[in-house]
């Protein structure tokens, strides 16, 4: 009888563990660290520490007071969300770290009081629309497949344009990682300066590279690719190459709403 009770308490113990505070990866997502999917692959990998202790239990609770790392560096709960559009230029990379030491998009950033990481990627050699903000939910949706979010690159092109090349474009291709979902494809005609036909490419998954290897498949090298439209984010002129600004209410709420947010 005396074990029973025992064992009934150390239960309760480890309940009232386990449901104080918030979840430790929605922690790490609202403090920008990284989206939630992120967050849980650095979670499992032994890369956290609360109180000094590597943590790798998926729905671990921490409490506000409790001091959390990621990779040796603290976390800081930062309750204001900020949101920024980057035209990123070719050769910066787009993590938030690099061992080779390349230039970094948040190398770009002056005078951000908060950090801030990229929403999804763009290769090294794409340039064009990157969205940077700590506000990790939002990123977790606007990057995760279920939701659909499109984006929209210019891509030009060696190879020639025929309507054969762009009805499989539309329809979707089988690369090795399976068939493409179809995306929407115009011609823009030719770039006789450079020498290149320009198609405009819209799809809505995030497969590495996925736009240079559609267009290999049907026959055609992707020279250059620069993104002009993430979600509902449109990049004009007014941001230059390598430049950023802040976005608007307005542009944070409809991105907000595109992912029932």
């Amino acid at each position: 009888m005396v074990e029973r009770k025992k064992e009934s308490k150390v239960k309760k113990t480890a309940a009232t563990e386990t449901t104080g505070g918030e979840r430790l990866q929605k922690v790490l997502a609202q403090a920008g660290v990284a989206s939630r999917r992120q967050a849980e692959e650095l979670i499992t990998s032994g890369k956290v520490k609360v109180n000094g202790k590597v943590v790798s239990v998926l729905g671990t609770r921490v409490r506000e007071k409790d001091r959390i790392e990621v990779e040796q560096m603290p976390v800081e709960r930062e309750t204001t969300l900020r949101y920024y559009l980057l035209n990123k230029p070719v050769g910066v990379i787009s993590t938030a770290r690099d061992e080779r030491g390349r230039k970094k998009v948040l190398d770009l950033l002056e005078n951000v009081p908060v950090r801030v990481y990229p929403a999804g990627r763009l290769d090294f050699d794409t340039s064009g629309l990157l969205l940077l903000t700590n506000d990790g939910e939002l990123t977790y949706r606007l990057t995760h497949p279920r939701f659909g979010v499109e984006k929209t690159y210019i891509a030009g092109v060696t190879g020639e344009i025929d309507p054969q090349r762009l009805g499989r474009l539309r329809r979707g291709v089988m690369l090795e990682d399976g068939k493409t979902a179809p995306a929407k494809v115009r011609y823009l005609g030719t770039d006789p300066r450079r020498g290149l036909e320009l198609l405009e490419i819209t799809i809505h998954e995030g497969r590495n590279r996925q736009v240079r290897r559609m267009c290999q498949a049907v026959g055609l090298t992707v020279t250059t690719l620069k993104r002009t439209r993430f979600a509902s984010l449109v990049l004009n002129r007014e941001v230059a190459s390598g430049e950023y600004r802040q976005l608007t209410a307005q542009e944070i709420q409809s991105l907000r709403q595109q992912v029932s947010l």
